[in-house]
């Protein structure tokens, strides 16, 4: 009896002469590989135009999982965002503007981040 061979596809992008893993739908698997140059690569990925207000929560989701080991999900982001940045960013509109696919979901993409667990 012969052995089936399970064959895993893997996801990957090229930054720097380096092969970066991802997942399927394009999630850094080990965080630490991230680069803030790469943001501009996987931004276009989500058909996003970066300006200051990405780069801020890009950041911000950053600190945020180096803090707590966690990607924050939409209402932990809101209301860290509100605490950190008051009431006009720290909202879901706001975020909804910025990350039209998902706040959380794009945000921490954008950050080299795990998808956050309540993200389908």
């Amino acid at each position: 009896m012969g052995h089936a061979l399970m064959t895993q596809e893997t996801y990957s992008f090229h930054y720097k002469g380096q092969e970066i893993p991802t997942d399927k739908a394009g999630y850094l698997l080990d965080y630490t590989l991230w680069e803030e140059g790469m943001v501009e690569l996987l931004a276009q990925e989500e058909n996003i135009e970066l300006t200051e207000a990405h780069w801020e929560v890009v950041r911000f989701v950053r600190a945020f999982y180096e803090e707590y080991e966690t990607s924050p999900a939409i209402r932990a982001l809101v209301k860290a965002m509100a605490n950190k940045f008051g009431p006009e960013k720290g909202n879901s509109r706001y975020l909804q503007r910025l990350f039209k696919k998902g706040p959380a979901k794009q945000a921490t993409k954008l950050a080299g981040l795990p998808k956050p667990a309540k993200c389908l």
